[in-house]
C-alpha cells in the first residue's frame, strides 16, 4: 500500500520512486509507454525537458501495473 498526503495533487519522479520502490529508469520507461503523467514545462529549463509530474491516479496505475525493482 502506498500512502501520500491527501492534499497533494502532483508527484515528481523522486516522490514516486520513494513511494513505490521502482527505480527512475524503469519509471521513465513505464510512464512513456503507458502515457502516464504530464510533462512539466519549466520556463527556460532545458535540463528538465522530459520531467513528468504524476497525479494520484497515475500513481495508482504505476503501483498496480509496475512491479518493484529488485536491483
Amino acid at each position: 500500500m502506498v500512502t501520500g498526503e491527501s492534499s497533494q495533487k502532483l508527484f515528481t519522479y523522486a516522490e514516486v520512486v520513494d513511494l513505490t520502490g521502482i527505480c527512475v529508469e524503469h519509471l521513465r520507461n513505464f510512464a512513456k509507454r503507458r502515457h502516464l503523467g504530464f510533462i512539466a514545462h519549466a520556463a527556460g529549463a532545458a535540463s528538465h525537458a522530459d520531467h513528468r509530474l504524476f497525479t494520484p491516479w497515475d500513481l495508482t496505475i504505476v503501483v498496480t501495473l509496475c512491479p518493484r525493482c529488485s536491483h
